[in-house]
């Protein structure tokens, strides 16, 4: 049974860890000898088992690296609710800003997803966690890097249809009293100039990071196989008589690392300095096909890089494909918009009086009961004609306006006409408000 490299006074059971803690410095690799519970400080156990046409113990190398990476991979219940907890609150920090700002995507991995390779690991090949929370994630630098790359193919021209970007100036700002000319990638992404040159400029889009929503129990273990070690890293190989050249006698050498399981979810966020964006390029706040150019370009960019390019590392090879999931985007938008139009009823609310807060809370019962008859006019109903009464008699003592009675009349005569077979004279009698409907 493989240890990690801990302390003895942790113990051994740290399947309450986040994965990340499991995946580094908790990670059961190293090896021990079984019988006499050596520790060996290798990535593999030794053992002993009777073999051979000779029947004779020998010695066996059982090895340790997929069993520690699919132990250090699972995902705990706890993990999921974090990973959930951890979407919804991007998803909610990004209803307190306005619509036009943000740009909402859901997206389906196809494929396997892997970041991080290049962070160091005892497996040669690490993964990216978000820290502290331990959770697999991808970071919004490489959202922004991906998006570049697909927006530049598709200004160059070489994809047929430009979809909207273009290579040529849209934009010009002064920088160390010089003109330099902005393209609508410079505007969106930020000018990265040739080396040596000072002029960099800031782009408008921010890009949030993505925690995925992972399918399944785990993260997955792959295993990479190069058959010509020797010559991608220039060892000589003594097989070969020292020599450095690919040849079909090379040793193959499995590689485990981690990945995110196809079926997983990703939610993309893009928030846009609106104000900025307004003083450097105007037009890109200009509406097309229903919402601002700048996201139908993003749009655009975002379905080339799930069709053609992918996300993360090891790309080339297919990792890291996606597809947009139009269900998910719809009900994501349409919750952000039902909770921006709650947010500004919520502000309307507060700055009302607490009279007009009654008479907004009536109203609203009138809209339900309203959507309820379906257009017929039918009495309100014991419960609200009750209401009705209570809230007219409150506004007949002290502590009311003139103009808050007249709100009130007048809300009531809007819906007494909508909503009730009886004529309003009739009514406006029995509620003795006829007074309120001209106020003082």
């Amino acid at each position: 049974m493989p240890v990690a490299a801990v302390p003895k006074y942790l113990g051994h059971d740290f399947t309450e860890a986040s994965p990340a803690l499991r995946f580094g410095m908790y990670l059961n690799l190293w090896g021990i000898n079984r019988r006499t519970r050596q520790l060996l400080w290798t990535t593999h156990d030794l053992d002993y088992e009777v073999r051979g046409q000779e029947r004779r113990e020998r010695e066996i190398k059982i090895e340790n690296k997929t069993a520690a990476l699919k132990e250090s991979g699972a995902l705990r219940t706890r993990d999921k609710a974090l990973m959930q907890a951890l979407s919804c609150r991007l998803g909610a920090c990004a209803q307190t800003l306005p619509t036009e700002t943000v740009l909402r995507l859901e997206a389906k991995a196809i494929s396997p997803f892997t970041t991080g390779l290049g962070n160091e690991h005892p497996l040669e090949n690490g993964f990216a966690f978000l820290n502290p929370y331990g959770l697999p994630y991808l970071p919004g630098s490489g959202v922004k890097g991906v998006l570049r790359r697909a927006a530049q193919e598709l200004a160059s021209g070489q994809w047929a249809d430009t979809r909207g970007w273009s290579e040529e100036p849209i934009a010009t700002v002064t920088l160390d009293n010089r003109r330099v000319a902005l393209s609508v990638i410079d505007v969106l992404f930020g000018r990265e100039p040739a080396r040596g040159e000072s002029e960099h400029v800031r782009g408008v889009l921010s890009f949030w990071d993505v925690i995925p929503q992972i399918q399944g129990d785990g993260l997955l273990v792959e295993i990479m196989t190069p058959h010509q070690s020797h010559y991608y890293q220039q060892k000589p190989e003594r097989k070969s008589g020292g020599s450095t050249t690919p040849h079909d006698s090379g040793q193959p050498t499995p590689i485990s690392f981690v990945t995110v399981p196809p079926g997983s979810s990703f939610r993309f966020h893009v928030v846009c300095d609106a104000a900025r964006l307004g003083r450097l390029a105007p037009g890109l706040l200009q509406d097309e096909h229903g919402e601002s150019r700048w996201k139908s370009l993003l749009r655009a960019a975002f379905e080339h890089a799930f069709q053609w390019l992918g996300f993360g590392a090891k790309t080339a090879v297919g990792y890291g494909a996606m597809v947009m999931d139009p269900e998910a985007t719809q009900r994501a938008q349409a919750a952000a918009a039902e909770a921006a139009a709650r947010a500004r009823r919520e502000a309307e609310l507060a700055a009302l009086s607490e009279n007009q807060r009654k008479i907004a809370g009536l109203q609203e019962k009138f809209q339900q009961r309203q959507a309820q008859l379906h257009g017929r006019k039918e009495r309100w109903g014991q419960a609200l004609t009750a209401e009705v009464q209570a809230l007219v008699s409150q506004a007949k003592g002290d502590g009311w306006t003139d103009q808050e009675r007249h709100q009130l009349a007048t809300m009531l005569q809007q819906w007494l006409v909508q909503t009730v077979e009886i004529e309003w004279k009739e009514a406006r009698k029995r509620l003795d408000i006829s007074r309120w409907l001209t106020p003082s």
